[in-house]
């Protein structure tokens, strides 16, 4: 499936792939991706971040636990660490220039769906030193259930306790655990409940 903000984009993705893969689906992205993932049931999501990346990775955040291989494509490298930060959190990934050309597109896109990590060469140092993540301030970061759901965490409930204690779905709280990690460039929920009492986000 195809992703990017941009129609154009997607068409222009869609006709370069359509001699080597089937494209089962375009989309926007936006608040309904996941859904849309669940409607085309794709193999592998190949998504344009364009020139304004930061909007569709925060998309791609509640598609971390589908299993969903992801192969970014980026169009300024300054972006890196920034993609590399929310694609992390992928089983399977890849990040790649957006002129890449087909011939080496298709070969990364099945590499990435048999749990290879595609880098382009120029990314290899952002995702071996990533940018230190300055402590956040609660509240421009976090939202209220957010900092809810990060207390709970802190107490180490599991998801469905979070889930009970709230009264909201075990869906919801994953959603609000990778947010949690994304903003406070966490790579476990351990490292989250860590950065988080540094910052002054919860007591312990």
């Amino acid at each position: 499936m195809i992703v990017a903000d941009n129609l154009l984009a997607r068409a222009g993705l869609a006709a370069l792939l359509d001699s080597f893969v089937q494209v089962v689906g375009q989309t926007a992205g936006g608040p309904r991706l996941a859904e849309d993932a669940a409607i085309y049931r794709p193999q592998a999501l190949l998504v344009d971040l364009g020139w304004s990346p930061e909007a569709l990775l925060n998309d791609l955040i509640p598609l971390v636990d589908s299993g969903l291989p992801v192969v970014a494509l980026l169009a300024e490298d300054s972006a890196a660490g920034a993609a590399l930060a929310t694609l992390a959190g992928f089983e399977r990934y890849g990040l790649l220039r957006r002129d890449t050309p087909p011939e080496r597109l298709v070969p990364a896109l099945l590499a990435v769906m048999q749990g290879w990590l595609v880098l382009e060469p120029r990314y290899h140092q952002a995702l071996m030193q990533p940018a230190p993540a300055a402590p956040p301030a609660p509240e421009e970061t976090l939202t209220r259930r957010e900092l809810e759901v990060l207390q709970l965490l802190a107490t180490g409930q599991t998801n469905k306790g979070i889930a009970r204690s709230l009264g909201i779905t075990d869906h919801t709280v994953k959603f609000h655990v990778n947010a949690i990690m994304t903003k406070l460039g966490a790579q476990s929920r351990t490292d989250a409940v860590i950065r988080a009492t540094r910052a002054g986000l919860i007591l312990l």
